[in-house]
């Protein structure tokens, strides 16, 4: 199988290169730049930038499958720069898919298209769209994943979208530095009653996801056309599972308790002054954020393993383990 990787310089793009080249397939990483450690196991490079339909279309030459996860993610910034990169990007991917007849794109979308601001406990594939969205990024998301749904069987090309939820792993840039960052500048607190449930994605699941989504798309899957929710079976109780964390790198605990309605009053009152003033940084509180570590959020992987085979190649305690080790040393 030959294989294009959108956003391969990227925590998740990386991982998913290196294990398509390990079980031998043919890997395009495209990137801005070059990977060198993708290089070296043996990945082409093609530069590649969602904005350029003509690299685009060199990069997907001759390619069975596509599978595109270069996005621009965060809570703060233009809309703008959301919207080129995350629809209008998309829109390219589709039309390069188009023009070389690719048979398969998977999709790297969120969980936040559908993130309303209420508890969703062990929710399944059926939840509608956010009608209202507090930041760009989940609103140009969900543009993108209904336009590569709608796409699905056009041009004998079959679609289906992943939303891999809180990817966490070993080398991870984002969600575990930033709390131990905080933690260790006595900065985090929990937000609300702290008893949320969250769904939680080591970086292994969401590759082996993507793969066994791949492997059986066609225009008669179970799958094709669809959404789906990818993580950890078993959920956790968000701070618990932080505060496990802080110990195991002998960071104290969370101590400091902020009531919702605060924390969500700070994150307006943060995002009018952050968009008055034009600061180009991430606010300290935004809404979204409030939402999100207060609410549960946690989903059923039983769609995507009775659709196409999904299984956790790893549980939540071996996947957190990993990350402390990783730290560790």
């Amino acid at each position: 199988m030959k294989a294009v990787v959108t956003g391969a310089s990227g925590f998740l793009g990386s991982r998913l290169c290196a294990e398509l080249l390990r079980e031998g397939h043919q890997v395009v990483a495209g990137s801005r730049k070059p990977v060198p450690e993708l290089i070296a196991l043996g990945a082409r490079h093609a530069p590649l930038d969602l904005s350029d339909r003509d690299a685009l279309r060199n990069a997907f030459k001759d390619a069975d499958v596509v599978f595109h996860v270069a996005a621009k993610t965060g809570v703060w910034g233009r809309e703008r720069e959301y919207v080129e990169s995350n629809v209008t990007g998309t829109r390219n991917v589709l039309a390069a898919c188009e023009q070389r007849r690719v048979k398969r794109l998977v999709y790297t979308s969120s969980p936040s298209v559908v993130f309303d601001g209420r508890d969703h406990v062990d929710a399944s594939n059926d939840l509608p769209y956010a009608h209202d969205y507090l930041c760009s990024y989940p609103a140009t998301k969900a543009l993108a994943e209904r336009e590569v749904l709608a796409a699905n069987g056009r041009w004998g090309l079959s679609t289906c979208a992943l939303r891999p939820h809180l990817i966490f792993g070993p080398g991870d840039p984002h969600l575990v530095p930033r709390l131990l960052a905080r933690a260790r500048a006595g900065k985090l607190a929990r937000i609300g009653t702290g008893d949320n449930e969250v769904t939680l994605c080591a970086v292994e699941t969401a590759v082996a996801a993507h793969i066994a989504a791949a492997r059986g798309l066609r225009p008669d899957a179970r799958h094709a056309g669809r959404a789906y929710f990818i993580g950890q079976e078993r959920p956790v109780r968000l701070w618990d599972w932080i505060d496990g964390l802080l110990r195991a790198l002998d960071i104290p605990p969370v101590q400091r308790r902020v009531p919702f309605a605060l924390a969500y009053a700070t994150g307006t009152l943060c995002e009018a002054i952050w968009w008055l003033t034009a600061r180009a940084s991430e606010p300290p509180m935004t809404r979204f954020v409030a939402l999100a570590l207060a609410r549960s959020h946690s989903y059923s992987m039983e769609p995507a393993k009775c659709d196409f085979g999904f299984r956790e190649p790893l549980g939540i305690e071996a996947a957190t383990a990993a990350v402390v080790a990783s730290l560790r040393s």
